[in-house]
């Protein structure tokens, strides 16, 4: 996600901080890098410009000028602004109203309506504690009923029985009893899509918006359109009480266009992010955390919770005193290879971190990727419990074994051993308190080198 946009930024941040002072010329030519950065990620001009024009002032102020260090100043005020742009700060989602608190999900077809419905539903039952029942009303496209439905049941999330040929109205007025009867604290209308704006569709939206009086009227739009995705937010807001933003596919989308020009353009924030096909594929929208991914600054709180959540309380707490004993076994180093399998892989969890570009850099230029998680698994799976325990049994007979279970050679096993011992001593180090070698800007080199 980002990742032309990052990488852009990185370069000229790289430049900016390598001069000891700027100078006005300097700035400018900073900033025109910048613009052109934004625009070919397909952000808006009137956005791009905006933007400019906010930075600057403050860039080439005197305090700047002066600064034994103006690059970072620099940096700082490109991230005060863009975290601005962005939204500020995170957009919750509205439950101030009396259960069964009615929201309706709008769209274009094909921009993930039907999935972004369910996934949000789960979201609400995990994270808010919410019951929540899921309604179709998209009586138009083949099979969007039962998709729903399908989603419904395959995640135990209630859902309204389907009654063949009923009207949208009809269906509405028949949800909201249906879910004070089931206690549902939530309903969330996935409204039909048209593949574009129209005069009808809009009308309907309209007549629904006046039968179930929403708490929350969300777009969902697909982050890969990029302009086109905001002027659609704006065309619905001039029909509707749009209240948020959700952007699917925002994993797919390298340029960021649309994230960064959605809160601008259309006036309405981004409360969520789909990041994936996967039902807990979905994260809130926090503009702060979203600006130092786009700056090459990392992302480390979301990723610590995107693993809190994928592993549970029991694990954590498991993980935890495994830690303070300074105690790490093979079959932690398999949960951690499953994790982030998890999260996305290598590249997955990389995206998350400080100096992204270059951590990728690294990994390409010494030939690792994601096929060293699915080989290190399958050799770990191939080791008897007393091998797993204690790695330091394995010898030669024993490494011919587990690479023919595994599919893989006695080399790649020795890697492996060489990982988890690096591995071992960093956990000892780190129940201890001693951090040293443990860097921010990278892969730690000892490990690094053992990855290769």
């Amino acid at each position: 996600m980002f990742e032309n946009l990052t990488n852009k930024f990185e370069e000229i941040f790289s430049s900016l901080k390598k001069a000891p002072s700027l100078d006005e010329k300097q700035v400018d030519e900073g900033l025109r890098g910048i613009r052109q950065a934004l625009l070919e990620a397909d952000v808006s001009l009137d956005v791009a410009k905006a933007f400019i024009e906010k930075v600057k002032p403050k860039a080439l102020g005197q305090e700047i000028i002066r600064s034994t260090s103006p690059g970072d100043m620099v940096v700082k005020i490109v991230y005060d602004e863009l975290v601005s742009l962005l939204g500020d700060s995170n957009a919750d989602i509205n439950l101030n109203a009396v259960p069964p608190v009615p929201m309706m999900l709008v769209g274009l077809q094909g921009s993930g309506k039907t999935t972004t419905t369910a996934k949000l539903a789960k979201f609400l039952e995990s994270n808010k504690k919410k019951k929540v029942m899921m309604v179709s009303l998209d009586i138009y496209r083949p099979a969007a009923q039962e998709q729903l439905r399908s989603l419904g049941e395959q995640n135990n999330i209630l859902t309204l029985p389907i009654i063949e040929g009923q009207q949208p109205a009809d269906i509405c007025q028949r949800a909201i009893s249906a879910a004070s009867l089931n206690g549902a604290d939530v309903i969330l209308f996935d409204t039909a899509g048209r593949t574009q704006i129209d005069l009808q569709m809009m009308s309907e939206i309209k007549q629904i918006e006046n039968i179930i009086n929403p708490a929350e009227t969300i777009l969902v739009a697909d982050s890969l359109t990029g302009q086109v995705a905001a002027s659609v937010a704006k065309e619905f807001k001039s029909t509707v009480n749009l209240s948020g933003i959700i952007l699917t596919r925002a994993d797919g989308d390298a340029r960021g266009g649309a994230a960064v020009s959605m809160k601008y353009i259309s006036e309405v924030p981004i409360k969520f992010l789909g990041i994936g096909e996967k039902i807990d594929n979905f994260e809130a929208f926090h503009p702060e955390r979203i600006a130092n991914r786009i700056l090459g600054m990392g992302d480390i709180v979301s990723l610590v919770e995107k693993a809190a959540q994928d592993l549970g309380e029991e694990k954590i707490k498991q993980a935890e005193e495994n830690l303070k004993k300074g105690q790490f076994s093979m079959e932690d180093y398999l949960t951690q290879l499953r994790q982030m399998k998890k999260m996305g892989g290598i590249e997955g969890i990389m995206s998350f971190m400080p100096g992204v570009s270059k951590i990728k850099s690294q990994m390409d230029s010494a030939g690792i990727d994601e096929s060293i998680i699915t080989k290190n698994e399958a050799i770990i799976l191939s080791m008897t419990k007393k091998e797993r325990e204690n790695p330091k049994i394995i010898d030669g007979s024993r490494k011919k074994r587990i690479a023919n279970g595994s599919g893989t050679d006695p080399a790649t096993i020795n890697k492996l051993l060489k990982q988890f011992k690096m591995m071992s001593e960093m956990m000892k180090k780190m129940s201890k308190g001693n951090l040293k070698g443990m860097s921010d800007k990278g892969i730690p080199p000892e490990l690094f080198n053992q990855l290769k």
